[in-house]
């Protein structure tokens, strides 16, 4: 299963310490380099930012289709709209994304959102 993430559900997840739960759920997930930089920037400050540094799992790529990101960040933030280009280039089976405009962007290119709130009803 290839799953692409945003920042925000990595965050949220490594903040209460359960960033486990998306390893246990999709064994890799992959998140394009301006989402890396963003939480790991901000990860220091944070509960689990050791467990995001040291998540191997974690797979950083950059999207190659430099005309989408383009495009989407006329409406999105950078990480947003190189996520949804990073699994719309890979053919993600999923795209972890909470924020409502980046949903509706990814749901116009056809690709399945899942939003942390659904990532904690599937561990459940």
């Amino acid at each position: 299963m290839i799953v692409v993430s945003d920042a925000s559900p990595i965050l949220n997840l490594a903040a209460i310490h359960r960033l486990d739960l998306l390893r246990a759920l999709y064994e890799r997930v992959a998140i394009p380099e301006t989402v890396y930089a963003e939480i790991a920037g901000s990860a220091d400050a944070l509960p689990g930012a050791l467990e995001f540094k040291a998540a191997d799992w974690i797979e950083v790529r950059r999207p190659g289709d430099t005309a989408l990101v383009t495009t989407l960040c006329v409406e999105l933030h950078s990480g947003e709209a190189e996520a949804i280009a990073l699994a719309h280039e890979l053919r993600a089976d999923l795209i972890l994304l909470d924020e409502r405009k980046g949903r509706a962007a990814a749901a116009r290119l056809n690709l399945k959102v899942v939003g942390l709130l659904g990532v904690l009803v599937e561990a459940k």
